[in-house]
């Protein structure tokens, strides 16, 4: 499709007043709004149904690729353009990428709409207390990297539509589908009304990553790096650990999550870790002479 430009010479211009001051506007808030920055990121803001593109700004070097990267689909929003030293002024900062996207949620379901319309099989990632922002991007980007059916935050929190949290998650945050917990919402208590069994790691755990063998719903809780997962959590759920070298107890809260969901990505595909894979040796154990 022929995408119309509209070219902006004046960083002040009003029209492109949602990308101003990009670093300031993190600070304060957007009211519902967020910002996709660098390629990878746009593809997922124009073809994720999940999200609405408001407004696209390029720098004109970068048009061709924005041009590709709309392709055939419908974009409603305006398509902005300008100098590479006019799109820094009206950032705030040099924007090296070159390529910005304005854009919402379509929708935000409650966590009970969420977690009611999985499947019979399903693994959910459950965050306590993640407040990192990098952390909370490589959440995300390992959710859609393994397979996850959604992700679940409680009120705590920090909020994954934050600019660094998406650019981390290499757009993963505008695809998975995610609810937060309200103030007052209990965690436990969602996901025991949604059947899924809470599975919680911890240096303390009870079983090791290698042992544990997933159910058919599965929530995998995280906590901030520090404190971890608080003992009420623990007490009322299955404890995994990863075991290490001496010396370290722990991992970052993003690198364990990469390593445990891959766990249970294998233990969906019938790979190590697997319901299948037990029932498989033992059907080999009965057979051997």
């Amino acid at each position: 499709m022929t995408v119309q430009i509209i070219r902006i010479d004046d960083p002040g211009d009003p029209r492109i007043a949602g990308f101003t001051q990009v670093r300031e506007r993190d600070l304060i808030g957007r009211e519902g709004r967020f910002i996709a920055e660098g390629e990878v990121v746009l593809r997922h803001l124009l073809t994720s149904p999940r999200c609405e593109p408001l407004a696209l700004l390029a720098a004109e070097d970068r048009l061709g690729r924005l041009e590709g990267l709309i392709g055939d689909h419908e974009v409603a929003a305006p398509v902005y353009a300008a100098s590479q030293a006019v799109m820094d002024a009206i950032v705030g900062f040099p924007i090296h990428r070159g390529l910005l996207g304005l854009g919402r949620l379509r929708t935000r379901p409650s966590a009970a709409e969420l977690l009611g319309g999985l499947g019979e099989k399903a693994v959910v990632v459950a965050v306590h207390g993640v407040g990192n922002h990098d952390n909370m991007g490589g959440l995300f980007r390992n959710a859609a990297a393994f397979g996850a059916d959604a992700v679940l935050i409680d009120s705590t929190c920090c909020d994954p539509l934050y600019r660094k949290a998406i650019r981390v998650s290499v757009g993963a945050a505008l695809i998975m589908p995610f609810a937060r917990l309200e103030t007052g919402e209990d965690l436990l208590e969602v996901l025991r009304a949604a059947k899924l069994e809470p599975v919680a790691l911890t240096p303390s755990g009870e079983e090791t990553l290698a042992e544990f063998r997933p159910g058919a719903r599965s929530a995998v809780l995280f906590g901030a790096e520090g404190p971890g997962l608080p003992p009420a959590l623990l007490s009322a759920a299955r404890t995994v650990r990863i075991p290490m070298a001496p010396g370290f107890d722990s991992l970052n809260v993003a690198t364990t999550s990469g390593v445990v969901l891959h766990h249970f990505a294998a233990a969906r595909a019938g790979g190590p870790g697997s319901n299948q894979e037990d029932q498989s040796n033992d059907r080999a154990d009965r057979q051997s002479p």
